[in-house]
């Protein structure tokens, strides 16, 4: 007969787990169990981070004063904030009207409102980026969806491309941005739907299915509308605002630092001062409703350089390549991305040489 003594466990035995493994007895405290150890609590927030911004202005209050004196620092403030308090409400309404677009429009609109011919698709699919606007950060994933919904590779990339440069709040942002020029606007639409509608045309011929990934943006799939906005709308504020405070920085950094000769030397030689820009576009990545009034402020240069940094920069940034190796895949991005400069640039030359 079995004893209870029969199963009990030995005192030397280590008690714990099955097969006389040890653990540790959790720590005890008089009121429960001993709470962790916390150093800077679970996380260091944004309100820890303004106050040890507001601590370190106050310690260094008088070096701050005496910096804010110089002249040079206070022309880089005056043109920084002059591009923000200008650019700020055009990128606002174009991410609340991306959001919309991306929501509540249906993703199948476009397979059933675009011409069944792929090469009659490619400029009805440019011309709707009038209609139908967004900031080449939310071009993307539409133009991924598109393609999702069956609209023919062709037409989705015209209409990436077309959207950002030809909508009515870009429009507006340049006419803003060059009141006494008003003939940049038409350049630059007109410019920017022929290069949309010529690499949709080049994709036709030359470029393959299997170099295209698609895409996937989770928070405009949820079916809460509302919840899905506001994601919406978060995302592409932080990208594109993130962007256009780096190109406000840079674009007054470009009037404080660099001589008044160099850029003089650059934009006295034409074709110097356009392929400058047209880099410059790539590397500062703004977003589309605000990059005018970055041009504006670069007065040194041509009408028609500056026409270059405008039609090249919506279209070809590294924000845009990075997003589009992303998305479609880093062939597609490698490909795309030179392809698009080269026509933009050329096709931004011939229209700024007739028109400005």
């Amino acid at each position: 007969m079995s004893t209870d003594t029969d199963h009990a466990v030995p005192a030397d035995e280590p008690q714990g787990r099955p097969g006389g493994v040890a653990t540790e007895a959790p720590a005890t405290h008089p009121d429960g169990p001993t709470p962790p150890r916390r150093w800077l609590g679970d996380r260091i927030g944004s309100v820890e981070v303004l106050a040890g911004l507001l601590i370190l202005l106050i310690i260094f209050r008088d070096p701050l004063a005496g910096a804010l004196d110089d002249p040079r620092l206070q022309t880089w403030t005056t043109v920084f904030v002059s591009i923000m308090v200008q650019a700020v409400p055009f990128l606002v309404f174009g991410v609340l009207l991306s959001a919309v677009i991306a929501v509540f429009v249906p993703r199948s609109f476009w397979a059933r409102a675009l011409p069944r011919h792929p090469a009659l698709a490619v400029p009805a699919a440019s011309a709707a980026g009038v209609v139908l606007p967004g900031c080449e950060c939310g071009s993307v994933p539409i133009a991924g969806s598109l393609i999702r919904r069956g609209v023919t590779p062709a037409a989705a990339l015209a209409f990436l491309l077309a959207a950002p440069a030809v909508n009515p709040i870009v429009l507006t942002a340049t006419a803003v941005a060059f009141p006494d020029n008003p003939e940049m606007v038409l350049a630059r639409g007109l410019a920017s739907l022929v290069v949309a509608m010529v690499m949709g045309w080049l994709w036709l011929r030359l470029g393959r299915t299997e170099w295209i990934r698609m895409p996937r943006r989770p928070e405009l799939d949820d079916p809460r509308r509302g919840r899905a906005f506001w994601a919406a709308v978060r995302h592409d504020v932080t990208h594109a605002g993130g962007f256009l405070v780096l190109g406000a920085m840079a674009a007054a950094s470009i009037n404080v630092l660099v001589p008044e000769r160099w850029l003089q030397t650059l934009a006295d030689n034409a074709w110097l001062s356009i392929l400058a820009l047209a880099a410059l576009a790539v590397l500062l990545s703004l977003c589309s409703e605000a990059d005018a009034f970055v041009a504006a402020s670069l007065s040194q240069f041509s009408l028609t350089s500056r026409l270059v940094f405008l039609v090249v920069g919506p279209m070809v940034d590294l924000k845009l390549i990075s997003m589009q190796a992303g998305v479609f895949g880093r062939r597609f991005a490698f490909r795309f991305a030179p392809t698009t400069f080269a026509v933009a640039l050329l096709i931004a030359v011939g229209v700024g040489a007739v028109l400005l």
